[in-house]
């Protein structure tokens, strides 16, 4: 009985991650187009976006191979894997045991990674210019995300992230210089992997300044909707792995129906204060030149690299 309690929060997180992604994107747009003075088409638009997708035709160039009609479902599917995985309202999950820190980063870099090589399978001029700068970009944030990720790790004393949510949520709170120069880290880390001002701005197609989206240009139909609902659901999966891993109070230890409604209600108040704050940071800030971003994503790995040290100094 107690396995198909498991099974069945396993089941409603999943399909909570699935339906409130694009709700997520849809409040980010929503706060930048107020505090620009626009009107806003309102939080249901991305809804809108990936249902007008799924009803339209494929077109796929004649060369394409394998891997540029694979890409998209690959894409989908592992973020549905790592949803399934990441504490998000409940710890009493039936995957949750094998949740661990280095495996979900790995997980993310192999979408990343059929992302670049689909973008060259065409061969078209964006698809390639947008996989190199994609590449350069992964090798400045994967080694800042894993700096972050094992101060977290050795603070909790395992990678294991239902350990760590665990550990963290039963103490009391404290502002550990540690995980504070951590978390500055990751805030940077996930801007750049998701794509956001300044690193990258998934609203435009301008040659000068498209990461991601000059990967995707040769997508159309369902193809495209599921690449767009799969980053939707990447910036809400970094998200929740933040708050797991710094603000984890709050997250269902029962499985009772009160601590899983809690739960979900201090996940939308969270969600809401991070997407104001990651408006706030674009919204100040201007898109970075493209050399710029050493710059950027090197203090990230600064900021990680602190903490470790100051770990092993101060605690």
């Amino acid at each position: 009985m107690k396995a198909m309690n498991f099974i069945f929060i396993e089941i409603l997180q999943v399909l909570i991650v699935i339906a409130a992604a694009p709700a997520f994107t849809g409040w980010v747009d929503m706060l930048k187009c107020w505090t620009q003075g626009r009107a806003s088409a309102g939080i249901m638009q991305p809804y809108r976006n990936v249902a007008k997708l799924f009803v339209k035709d494929v077109v796929i160039a004649d060369n394409a191979s394998w891997i540029f009609r694979f890409t998209p479902y690959l894409i989908f599917s592992t973020c549905v894997v790592v949803g399934s995985v990441i504490p998000v309202i409940s710890m009493n999950l039936f995957l949750a045991p094998s949740a661990d820190i280095i495996v979900l980063i790995g997980i993310f870099a192999t979408a990343r990674f059929f992302t670049a090589l689909a973008g060259m399978d065409v061969g078209t001029a964006f698809g390639g210019m947008g996989a190199s700068r994609e590449m350069m970009i992964a090798s400045l944030t994967e080694p800042a995300m894993l700096m972050a990720i094992f101060t977290v790790s050795l603070t909790g004393r395992s990678t294991s992230l239902l350990h760590i949510v665990n550990l963290f949520s039963g103490s009391a709170l404290a502002l550990r210089p540690s995980l504070v120069f951590a978390s500055i880290a990751f805030v940077l880390v996930v801007i750049a992997e998701a794509g956001r001002v300044p690193v990258d701005n998934p609203a435009t197609h301008l040659e000068l300044t498209m990461v991601h989206e000059a990967m995707i240009l040769e997508y159309s139909g369902r193809h495209l909707a599921l690449i767009q609902w799969g980053a939707m659901i990447r910036l809400f999966l970094f998200v929740t792995l933040g708050i797991a891993c710094f603000l984890p109070w709050g997250i269902a230890h029962k499985d009772n129906i009160d601590s899983i409604a809690l739960s979900m209600f201090l996940l939308i108040v969270k969600l809401a204060v991070i997407g104001a704050a990651l408006v706030l940071i674009e919204t100040g800030l201007a898109k970075m030149r493209l050399f710029r971003l050493t710059e950027f994503l090197g203090a990230a790995f600064l900021m990680a690299t602190l903490g470790v040290i100051s770990f092993f100094i101060l605690e």
